[in-house]
């Protein structure tokens, strides 16, 4: 038995002993075995993720054109792209994005800071995780939709509880993410730097920070889609521009061309956002390798 594995070993080509994938110590490099894997498909991995919304739009063209749903149904998707010409050419569309635009930026920088902010409070003390934990958690809990009479009460129906609004979600969602990262950094790594002399404040720095940093990133993706989502219910507050506007006005004259051509756009800007937060990820996570699906 063992002569027979040694003639398999030797006739087998393995791909770890290729001279791609070995350093100039003859050790195996890892990455460089993931990065051949990578490449042995021609078709990029961009392009690979968008069969999805493909077949789905030829699932939609094919139970259009069958007859099975009404025009006032599910309409056609060539009917669709001439709405969006439509609101393209006469500005509409743009305008309103740009309003909605505005909005998720606001909301998304102000949340942002927050939700850090009070994460590293929180996560960083004991003191700081009993003022501030319950309160987040207590948010989390509650529907986004339920806070609107309350901020109208409060601010109005003017662009600030609009804004307050995506940033509650995307606070919580950075803060529930980081929160949870910094206490899940190891603990052998605290003390093992702890036993080095390490102060605190350098601690936090090159340990605590940098292990926390994928969490971060993942409330980063979902506070981008909460801000999508917070979005909608914010311009539901008396708002006279926006995407959500257009939403309404189109369901109340039943233009179901143009709800799907807004479904669309929510969807392409969602994606939009996954993909910065991937780009972040690629960037910034370099030093660590995880399973990609391989």
């Amino acid at each position: 038995m063992a002569t027979i594995l040694d003639k398999a070993r030797r006739t087998t080509p393995d791909v770890a002993d290729t001279p791609e994938t070995t350093g100039a110590s003859g050790l195996i490099d890892p990455t460089a075995i993931s990065r051949k894997t990578r490449s042995s498909s021609r078709v990029p991995r961009s392009a690979q993720r968008l069969l999805g919304p493909v077949l789905l739009v030829v699932a939609w063209q094919l139970t259009a054109s069958s007859g099975l749903s009404g025009e006032n149904v599910l309409p056609r998707p060539l009917s669709v792209l001439t709405a969006a010409w439509r609101l393209i050419a006469n500005g509409e569309l743009q305008e309103h994005m740009t309003i909605s635009l505005l909005r998720v930026g606001n909301g998304l920088l102000i949340g942002i800071v927050l939700g850090l902010v009070l994460a590293l409070v929180s996560g960083l003390s004991r003191v700081g995780e009993n003022f501030v934990d319950a309160n987040m958690e207590i948010l989390r809990a509650v529907p986004n939709f339920a806070l609107v009479p309350l901020l109208i009460v409060w601010f109005g129906i003017s662009e600030t509880p609009k804004v307050l609004l995506i940033t509650l979600a995307v606070a919580v969602s950075i803060y529930i993410n980081t929160f949870s990262a910094i206490r899940s950094v190891d603990a052998g790594l605290v003390e093992a730097a702890r036993s080095f002399g390490v102060q605190r404040r350098e601690l936090i720095r090159r340990v605590i920070l940098p292990g926390a940093l994928p969490g971060f990133l993942i409330g980063l993706r979902l506070a981008l889609t909460g801000a999508w989502l917070s979005l909608i219910f914010a311009e539901t507050i008396n708002a006279k521009r926006g995407l959500g506007r257009m939403m309404s006005d189109a369901r109340e004259y039943f233009q179901l061309d143009v709800v799907f051509v807004l479904i669309a756009v929510y969807a392409i800007l969602g994606l939009l956002s996954i993909f910065i937060v991937r780009a972040l990820e690629a960037r910034l996570l370099t030093w660590r390798r995880s399973f990609d699906g391989n």
